[in-house]
Order: structure tokens, then C-alpha cells, then sequence
């Protein structure tokens, strides 16, 4: 096998000139539109006093899983101000937000589309299996030579690492909602959309939300990754104390990022979960008036055994 050789790489680079070259002005509108919703959420997140932004999110973490939560928020919170890091965790939460919210703008569709469509799923799979295979470092790559260095090509690498779950998640919780309440929604007439988003969507949705949050989850740990681009936040001090081996700037940075990690997963886990809570405000519990479900419980009959004995004059 000496001097055999598949030459995918020269192939890669190849492709990737092409796409730099004839596809440049593409790119520059993805960067601008991504480098001004990063700077619209970090400007909101860092621009307020810290006080401010902790009431908030103790605020919503309180509505979201009660008071005890809340204090333990505060307190995480409050640990990562004395450590001085404020500034870099409001940086990571950016780019973790607009990360996530895009890959999951993304993922979702995708994900009800392969649900809906065999041919599509099988399609997905392999490409998908792709993208959680692929080492992460590798994301940086393709990132740095499209979009330079800065804070959008760690949000592209984050979308591309962390999207896989959303669609996987979404397709699982489609395709498991019973048949016979989706035949149910046809046997009354209702549309196609509609019984997408008033039976499968509510049906599926604690599936739906696991995936979200894996999304969230796979973007943080990408953001930190992503500061070697030079994206700011938490991931530059991890970055610089492992340079000067600085184990007390790693740990103060790591426990920070550690912070943020649960507050995110509980509060999107509060989405999923049977808590009312933030559930209550995205997904309300009651379904809308002269809905399937309605219609369903209307024409639904009774059996014998369910229906009370009417007693006899005497």
C-alpha cells in the first residue's frame, strides 16, 4: 500500500475554495446576521447592572420551579459575581443562546419533516450520525476559514455540534405519538397541520424538550470550546489557564460554566416536566375551544358501566 493514497483531503480543500471563493458574499450576510444577534443578546445580558439581570433570572427561575430553586439560583449566581467572572458568563450565556435558539429553529422542522417522511429519515440518519461522530475540534475548522475569527464562527460550530439532538428527539417524539389518536383527529375531518400542532406536537412534547435540551446542554460546551477561535467568555480563562497552567483561574472559570450548566438545564427541564411553571406559559393547559380534543370528549360514547342509574319512581 506504499504511495496509495485517497486524496479527500485535497478534495476538502478544494470544495472549500470554491465555497470561499464564489459563496463569499452568502457568508458575510450569515456573519452579520449572527454577529448582530450576538451583540443584541450580549449588550441586554451585560450592558444592565449584575443585580439587575440575577433578579431577572432568579425571577424566572422562582416562576419556573419554585423558591427554593430561585435561592439556589441567587446564590450560584451571586458566587459567580464574587468570583469576578460576571462579565465572561454573560458573554458564554450569549453565544449559548443564540447558538441553541438557532440550532433549534433548525433542528425542529427538520425533525418533524423526517417524521413525517421515511425517506427523509433514512436520508438524515447517516448525515446525522456524522455530525455527533465528528470530533469537536474539527467544527473549528470549516468555521475559522468561512467566517474569520470571533464570536460567529464558535456560534456556527456550536449550531453544527449541537442540532443533531433536536432533530432525533423531535422525530422520536412525533413517530411515538399513538396511531390511533392521530386516525381519531382524521375520523373528525382535521387537517394534516392541525393535527401536527394540536395532537402531535402537544403529545410529543416532554420528547421534544428533552432534545431542546440537549441542544442547550451541547451548545455551552461548545461555546467554551469555541473561545480557541477567539470567541469571548468563560472558555478564554479556561483557555489561558491551561497556557500557564493556572489552576486557580481554571477553577474559578470551570465552576462558573458549571453554574450556568445547571441553571439552564433545570429551567429547560421545567419545559418538559409535569411542574407548572414556564410550561404553563409556552404550552397552556387547557386546549383551545373547539379543538380535537374537545370534539373527541364530545362524541366520545359512554359505556353502560359509566353511566349512572337513574332511580325508579316508587
Amino acid at each position: 500500500m506504499n504511495g496509495f493514497r485517497i486524496p479527500v483531503g485535497d478534495w476538502v480543500t478544494t470544495i472549500v475554495d470554491f465555497i470561499t471563493l464564489h459563496l463569499g458574499g452568502f457568508f458575510d450576510v450569515i456573519s452579520t446576521v449572527f454577529g448582530g444577534l450576538y451583540d443584541a443578546v450580549d449588550f441586554a445580558l451585560s450592558a444592565p447592572p449584575f443585580w439587575v439581570i440575577l433578579l431577572v433570572i432568579v425571577g424566572i427561575s422562582v416562576f419556573a420551579k419554585g423558591w427554593r430553586f430561585g435561592i439556589a439560583v441567587a446564590v450560584g449566581l451571586g458566587l459567580i459575581a464574587g468570583l469576578n467572572q460576571w462579565g465572561n458568563a454573560m458573554d458564554t450565556l450569549a453565544l449559548t443562546l443564540v447558538a441553541a435558539f438557532v440550532a433549534v429553529v433548525i433542528s425542529v422542522p427538520i425533525g418533524i419533516w423526517a417524521a413525517r417522511s421515511d425517506t427523509v429519515s433514512a436520508v438524515l440518519k447517516p448525515i446525522l450520525d456524522f455530525l455527533q461522530t465528528m470530533p469537536v475540534f474539527v467544527y473549528l475548522i470549516p468555521a475559522i476559514i468561512l467566517f474569520g475569527i470571533g464570536a460567529v464562527p464558535g456560534i456556527v460550530a456550536s449550531i453544527a455540534f449541537a442540532m443533531a439532538p433536536g432533530v432525533r428527539f423531535t422525530e422520536l417524539g412525533i413517530r411515538g405519538v399513538d396511531k390511533e389518536v392521530i386516525e381519531a383527529g382524521h375520523a373528525f375531518g382535521s387537517s394534516p397541520g392541525r393535527i401536527l400542532l394540536q395532537i402531535q406536537l402537544p403529545l410529543a412534547r416532554p420528547t421534544i424538550m428533552a432534545g431542546i435540551n440537549q441542544v442547550i446542554m451541547l451548545s455551552l460546551s461548545m461555546v467554551v470550546i469555541a473561545s480557541m477561535v477567539g470567541a469571548d467568555g468563560l472558555g478564554k480563562d479556561i483557555i489561558q489557564a491551561l497556557s500557564r497552567i493556572d489552576v486557580g483561574l481554571g477553577a474559578e472559570a470551570g465552576l462558573s460554566v458549571v453554574i450556568l450548566a445547571i441553571i439552564l438545564d433545570r429551567l429547560t427541564a421545567s419545559l418538559g416536566g409535569s411542574r407548572p411553571g414556564l410550561r404553563r406559559l409556552f404550552f397552556p393547559n387547557r386546549a383551545p375551544k373547539n379543538s380535537i380534543v374537545d370534539e373527541s370528549i364530545e362524541h366520545t360514547p359512554r359505556s353502560p358501566e359509566a353511566t349512572p342509574a337513574v332511580p325508579s319512581a316508587a
